[in-house]
């Protein structure tokens, strides 16, 4: 004969799968079947994904909080009234760009005219493949031309001189978000 132990809390199995579906408690442990703790790793690792996905998104900066300019050093040269007229300023700006360093997208009011002196930046007006330019090269940026520059090398700075011919107090760039 066949004794059971009469355990109230718990219904008898009918099949040998319900028997592998139940958990079971060994040693104050409870114990699950390998389905259950794969089914179980990749939900908390869904979840992690999904509350990481929501932390970036919460500390997300707001575009006007970043920097125009980052690693930028522009120093002016020359600023100084054009001969012959009552409202126009010649400017020559030496910019110089640390490894990595960037000028985000902008306008500027008066065409600009760009000349490379050292390394080897990169041009991008909005809507067109971004050029590198090399020592030497020169390149004119209409007014108007929403565009960036950037210095893409890790260790080699870049430098180059800005000639603007502008109305007085005109000439600077200005931010595009």
């Amino acid at each position: 004969m066949h004794n059971k132990v009469f355990q109230p809390d718990r219904r008898e199995p009918r099949s040998l799968s319900q028997v592998h579906r139940r958990r079971q408690v060994k040693n104050g442990v409870m114990r699950h079947s390998s389905k259950w703790r794969l089914k179980m790793n990749r939900l908390t690792k869904l979840i992690l994904f999904g509350a990481a996905l929501a932390a970036s998104v919460a500390h997300a900066q707001d575009p006007k909080d970043i920097p125009q300019k980052s690693g930028v050093t522009p120093t002016d040269l020359i600023v100084r009234g054009v001969d012959g007229t009552a409202n126009l300023d010649f400017t020559v700006i030496d910019v110089k760009y640390e490894p990595g360093g960037v000028n985000r997208r902008h306008f500027h009011p008066a065409a600009v005219t760009f000349y490379v002196v050292s390394g080897t930046p990169v041009f991008q007006q909005e809507g067109k493949e971004p050029i590198t330019l090399k020592p030497g090269d020169s390149l004119l940026v209409p007014a108007g031309t929403t565009h960036s520059h950037w210095n893409p090398s890790k260790t080699e700075g870049v430098r180059w001189l800005e000639f603007i011919v502008a109305e007085k107090g005109k000439g600077r760039s200005i931010r595009k978000p």
